[in-house]
């Protein structure tokens, strides 16, 4: 079926809402996507229907929440392309993933070992790294990016070395909307005998990413980067990784035995899913992988690249427009700021017009120091924006430029 975004608008019921007397343009998707009703409905009727603890229970709820549950983990499975259910670890996001997975090397690393960053993390990506080297003893070294707002894949190789233990960076810049080469970045940690964690809260929902077929170690997303809900993401582990880590948090559901002399720890995924987890997250976790498959990932793709490339020619007409994140693999964000205006006073002024953006620093501090800007406004689409909304942002901007002039 061809892509009619008029029909798909119609699956998302905030977009019919007005903000300011003006229709909603919501432009604000890399902060999080909008919900299909399909997804919506998902949680309703777990709450309505089946609403039990999972796991634990003989009865029939606990175990309809139950096979729900673990079916949303064999979507995520099938979609990542994992091989095995057990290295699906359900997290709150992207952060807690990341979090998980550092308290875990907290035992693995000595002092003197290396672990490299880049230069365009999100502070997720930088802060719990920070927080690993100073209890290790570990020191944190960071890959540079240059102008266009790539990373400088040369730095990147000088800097691994015999000592290099661990690598993070993100699949896509969530500030610039960059696409890294994670493929070579992978490869080449590898071949210095380096772990990898690609944060993929930005990617999954612009690419699907094959995790076998990338061999990386680690990839944490969240599902409400992908019209999911808010507060349930996903960890992905090398089986192999998984099992060397020790667990993150103690409770009920990661234990296999407790006594008061020792506790035995339950076997992947569970070992790391201490307490109630969210369920209806998610179960509705795995009604958006249904839904963004039902669109189809090209389709996205296209849609979103024919956005990109419209409000891009439509803004650099603008006196005074500067557009950060130049590089040739980008996905649908726009990062900009007009000489002599901060952004913050344009994004208030769109605002009152009835469009959703994003200002500041966008959780990413360095890549404002490294361009010298106390941040930007970041207009980021998703397939269910049209062209019109970017005519709409077009001329917002320069109605915000003329009246801050």
């Amino acid at each position: 079926m061809a892509f009619n975004v008029s029909r798909v608008r119609e699956q998302f019921p905030i977009l019919k809402r007005e903000v300011n007397g003006q229709p909603l343009v919501y432009l604000d998707n890399a902060a999080t996507s909008q919900k299909p009703q399909a997804v919506i409905d998902s949680l309703v009727d777990y709450y309505s229907r089946y609403n039990a603890n999972i796991h634990r229970g003989v009865h029939t709820l606990s175990q309809e929440a139950t096979d729900a549950y673990e079916a949303a983990r064999e979507k995520i499975r099938a979609h990542f392309n994992i091989e095995h259910s057990r290295e699906v670890i359900f997290t709150s996001g992207t952060t807690h993933g990341i979090n998980l997975v550092a308290n875990g090397f907290s035992s693995l690393l000595q002092p003197g070992d290396e672990v490299l960053v880049s230069a365009m993390e999100h502070h997720s990506n930088i802060v719990p790294w920070q927080m690993l080297c100073e209890r290790t003893g570990a020191i944190l070294r960071v890959i540079p990016m240059n102008r266009e707002g790539s990373l400088i894949m040369k730095d990147y190789e000088e800097l691994l070395n015999e000592k290099t233990r661990l690598v993070f960076v993100n699949h896509i810049s969530n500030a610039l909307g960059t696409i890294n080469p994670i493929e070579e970045i992978i490869l080449k940690a590898h071949q210095h005998g380096a772990a990898v964690l690609v944060d993929g809260a930005q990617a999954c929902s612009h690419v699907v990413a094959d995790l076998q077929e990338l061999g990386v170690d680690f990839y944490v997303t969240s599902a409400h980067k992908m019209c999911g809900p808010t507060g349930v993401g996903m960890l992905y582990g090398k089986e192999s990784w998984l099992e060397k880590l020790p667990p993150y948090q103690g409770g009920g559901e990661m234990i296999a035995e407790v006594t008061f002399e020792k506790t035995t720890y339950a076997d992947l995924p569970h070992k790391f899913e201490a307490g109630t987890p969210n369920i209806a997250g998610g179960i509705g976790f795995g009604a958006a992988i249904d839904y963004l498959n039902e669109i189809g990932f090209d389709a996205i793709r296209e849609q979103e690249e024919s956005l990109r490339d419209y409000a891009t020619e439509q803004l650099l007409a603008i006196d005074g427009m500067v557009i950060y994140g130049e590089g040739t693999a980008k996905t649908s964000v726009i990062s900009f700021n007009i000489d002599g205006i901060h952004p913050y006073d344009i994004g208030t002024l769109l605002d009152k017009m009835g469009i959703a953006v994003r200002t500041g620093h966008h959780c990413a501090q360095p890549i404002m120091d490294f361009y010298q800007i106390p941040g930007t406004v970041r207009a980021s689409f998703a397939f269910y924006n049209t062209l019109e909304e970017v005519d709409r942002l077009v001329a917002a901007v320069k109605k915000a430029k003329m009246m801050l002039s």
